[in-house]
């Protein structure tokens, strides 16, 4: 059964109230954060849109150009609601507090995993926006440095044998940890030229760890994998990369 984050990780973040909702945010987040932030609108205007994914719903890559952050961009996302609920509310949740919306959610699960050291994307804050009894939201992440989904990079070249195997140790330790990937699938995976991270936590849990799970876990990126290679036929996927993968995961 899924557990609850523990408290410390809840309580170091920061709230600041705005006139719309709430905003949770990790340290050192400048404290001149505003709602406007999480609005494509905002960064357009200031010409800080360096590039967007298009995926169900378009996510955007920003350069906030503030001396806190570098020359770090950012990833801003909107949570969309998925399958047969998206028919009667494309974005909007039932509040029932601002530690269980899906964004600050996700905002804690990634400052735990980031503070553990694993490969996740820095998180950087999350709006929530209240509207009566419901709630819409938004996250900002850190972009991870010359990174490129798992389609992108074997739909042009393929990953040695070593890679697939450190792509199955990767996935083994988030396992262990008892992290919950609630879509884990190729897209939701990035590569550099030294490691592999995993993206999009959006409802993702610290469980318990149980075969069952992982196994169910597993079989949903092997789903995705087939699901690709059907849409693209020279993508470089064969049943040998998966026992690769699989190899490097029962190794971990």
């Amino acid at each position: 059964m899924p557990t609850q984050l523990p408290v410390t990780e809840l309580t170091k973040m920061q709230i600041k109230e705005t006139p719309q909702g709430s905003i949770a945010f990790c340290h050192p987040t400048p404290d001149t954060i505003c709602s406007d932030w999480f609005t494509m609108e905002y960064w357009q205007q200031k010409s800080a849109i360096t590039g967007s994914s298009k995926g169900r719903y378009t996510t955007w890559f920003v350069k906030p150009d503030l001396i806190e952050t570098g020359d770090s961009q950012w990833v801003l996302r909107h949570y969309y609601r998925g399958g047969l609920m998206a028919k009667i509310s494309k974005d909007s949740y039932l509040y029932t507090g601002l530690h269980k919306t899906r964004a600050v959610s996700e905002l804690a699960l990634l400052a735990l995993l980031y503070s553990e050291d694993f490969p996740v994307p820095k998180p950087v804050a999350a709006n929530v926006e209240r509207r009566g009894l419901h709630y819409r939201a938004d996250i900002i992440i850190e972009r991870v440095e010359g990174a490129q989904d798992l389609v992108a990079k074997l739909s042009k070249a393929p990953m040695s044998d070593a890679q697939w195997q450190q792509l199955g140790s990767c996935i083994a330790k988030f396992h262990e940890r008892g992290v919950y990937h609630a879509d884990l699938n190729a897209k939701n995976i990035l590569i550099t030229d030294d490691n592999f991270y995993l993206i999009d936590f959006d409802r993702g849990e610290i469980r318990q760890p149980d075969t069952k799970w992982q196994n169910a876990n597993l079989e949903r990126l092997l789903r995705s994998f087939n699901k690709e290679k059907g849409i693209l036929s020279s993508l470089e996927f064969t049943q040998d990369n998966w026992q690769q993968l699989m190899l490097g995961y029962s190794k971990a």
